[in-house]
């Protein structure tokens, strides 16, 4: 049989999810991943969470601010740097400064400590 080649993303830490080639498509890349996000599901519904609402560390939630702010600031950099110019470095300059903000986005993940309940309500 042929091993499944979609790739998913864990929900809890957001790296690959690797498919068994026959069962059940798993939904997280490791036993733990999936233990943690059942915790966090519990510890949500003990909380009073609501569909959608999550609990985050003070932590992560501030250094999300902080990539933020700095991708806010080189956008607001690049909107003045290239606003009357033609030249295709400077464009090259400006894009390489605004992708050096937004790369520690990409690699960013909450810290989810609870979670409300699904919107489908579902807990498989």
């Amino acid at each position: 049989m042929e091993k499944r080649r979609s790739k998913t993303a864990c929900p809890w830490c957001g790296g690959v999810v690797h498919q068994p080639a026959v069962g059940r498509p798993r939904t997280y890349c490791r036993d733990s991943h999936r233990q943690r996000a059942y915790e966090a599901r519990r510890l949500g519904w003990r909380s009073g969470l609501g569909p959608g609402e999550a609990i985050v560390s003070a932590r992560s939630l501030a250094d999300l601010g902080d990539r933020l702010t700095v991708l806010e600031a080189a956008l607001e950099d690049v909107e003045e740097d290239i606003r009357n110019v033609d030249d295709s470095q400077a464009y090259h300059q400006a894009f390489d400064h605004l992708y050096a903000a937004a790369k520690p986005l990409s690699d960013h993940r909450l810290r989810v400590r609870a979670t409300g309940p699904e919107r489908s309500g579902g807990d498989r």
